[in-house]
């Protein structure tokens, strides 16, 4: 898929645009094998149609390639909105009273058993014992779809640690330290050095953001990352006031993380603390009685208040201002934001009825 959020069984997308002072609804189909459209899977479940992909492609590896390396990546849309599951998942979570969690459980469900059928073929074909398996979330749940971070802080598109801590697992025979838990920096970037190390390339001949993180994992060595950006986002509508003699402008959306330290500045979103998924749902929201609705610069010990409930900023000046200046030089070397306006050219209508690149 190349839109995001299309309907797990009919693998439409529709799409509101505003352009030239209209507003159009774009509907289209966003399936494809490689570059070509699938029209012929409407009805079945998309985590079902991976999972029998990845099989085939394991399979057919074991047969042909078998000296060769097998890197496999499989984005899921589980559990991304819509909430959307076959019946009999969601009958094994009728304890659940919140419909939005009870669908997202089950979805969870379908995708868990999606991934042990790829595991079973990866097992037949005689290849588990060389792989490595990981399974990663890529931002914090979206609380309005069934999502839940308790006990941080935030959801999805904010900056707040319930909307960027993700969690994962490793699982291979190569781990060296079974049964651990990792809690040091890791960043999406970090991936590809650390699987090309372990299928036996090199990068380090190439200027990367990226770490090789592989025995920080799985050794508990020390780990080369020693700080992460999470965002630094210009097109955001900009908050607060100015600080004179700083390095960067804190009315930018923006945050960082420099070993125990985090800093935000400008709007990282409201940042509420929503409550456990048994808490009753007619209750309202856990309020942040700390929140200043003109605060644009927040410092944290991560290490010590995961929650982010006691700002220090006022307390640790200059680690505010080292901060402050990682921004403004991960900010210097930024590519500057391109953001174009809907284009109607891109309705699927106009490209036999599937969504994909209109321009050449």
């Amino acid at each position: 898929y190349f839109v995001g959020a299309e309907d797990y069984f009919t693998h439409m997308r529709n799409v509101t645009i505003s352009y030239k002072k209209t507003v159009k609804v774009l509907s289209g189909l966003d399936f494809r094998h490689n570059m070509e459209v699938v029209r012929n899977q409407n009805g079945s479940y998309s985590a079902h149609v991976f999972a029998d992909r990845a099989i085939k492609i394991v399979r057919q590896h074991a047969l042909y390639n078998r000296d060769q390396p097998l890197f496999l990546y499989m984005p899921f849309q589980s559990v991304h909105a819509p909430l959307e599951v076959p019946e009999r998942y969601k009958k094994k979570y009728l304890f659940i009273k919140n419909a939005s969690r009870r669908i997202y459980a089950g979805m969870v469900s379908a995708m868990d058993e999606a991934i042990g059928k790829v595991i079973t073929a990866y097992k037949k074909a005689g290849l588990w014992q060389n792989t490595i398996l990981i399974f990663s979330t890529d931002n914090g749940g979206q609380v309005h779809e069934g999502g839940n971070n308790w006990p941080l802080r935030g959801w999805k598109a904010q900056l707040w640690e319930g909307g960027i801590r993700g969690v994962g697992f490793i699982h291979s025979t190569l781990l060296k330290n079974k049964g651990t838990t990792y809690n040091g920096l890791v960043h999406i970037s970090d991936w590809f050095p650390t699987l090309v190390h372990l299928a036996g390339g090199r990068t380090d001949h190439l200027h990367l953001d990226g770490y090789d993180l592989w025995s920080a994992i799985s050794e508990s060595k020390p780990s080369p990352r020693k700080e992460l950006l999470h965002n630094i986002d210009p097109l955001h509508e900009p908050k607060g006031q100015i600080l004179t003699n700083c390095s960067f402008d804190i009315r930018v959306r923006a945050a960082i993380r420099v070993g125990d330290w985090k800093l935000l500045t400008g709007d990282p979103g409201e940042g509420k603390w929503i409550p456990p998924p048994h808490y009753q749902q007619n209750k309202p929201w856990i309020k942040n009685q700390n929140y200043n609705s003109d605060q644009n610069l927040w410092l944290f010990n991560i290490r010590t208040d995961p929650l982010e409930k006691n700002d220090v900023s006022s307390e640790y000046p200059d680690i505010v201002h080292h901060l402050l200046d990682r921004l403004s030089y991960y900010n210097s070397t930024a590519v500057p934001v391109r953001y174009p306006q809907s284009d109607p050219e891109a309705d699927p209508v106009l490209h036999g009825g599937a969504w994909g690149p209109w321009r050449d």
